[in-house]
């Protein structure tokens, strides 16, 4: 028999960074800042750093890279994990042009 399994809530808080123009979205980023029992310090999750195709390659993407960084570092994070699927080649390597290091594989689960 498994011994029994506990939660615990926990609390997580997030900061959406984004361009407007005409009033559309062009560009976006989402910072993700949650606890673990590892460290008493905070990690920061960065999610769906997006810029609109037509805009790629102005430096764009790394500013808003560069905003996450500097808030993530602003709010105590020990570390700033971002995702990336394998096609995306550029995002690799401007992560990496930014102190990023290569670590693990990401697994999802979709529920719809």
């Amino acid at each position: 028999m498994l011994p029994k399994i506990n939660k615990k809530a926990l609390k997580a808080s997030g900061i959406k960074f984004f361009i407007k123009k005409d009033r559309k979205e062009i560009a976006r980023a989402f910072l993700y800042i949650m606890k673990n029992d590892l460290k008493r310090e905070p990690f920061g999750l960065l999610e769906d750093l997006f810029v609109d195709e037509e805009l790629r390659g102005q430096g764009i993407g790394t500013e808003l890279l560069n905003m996450v960084i500097k808030e993530a570092k602003k709010l105590g994070c020990y570390k700033l994990v971002a995702t990336s699927r394998y096609e995306r080649e550029g995002v690799h390597k401007m992560y990496e042009k930014n102190g990023f290091k290569k670590f693990g594989i990401e697994f999802k689960i979709y529920f719809k």
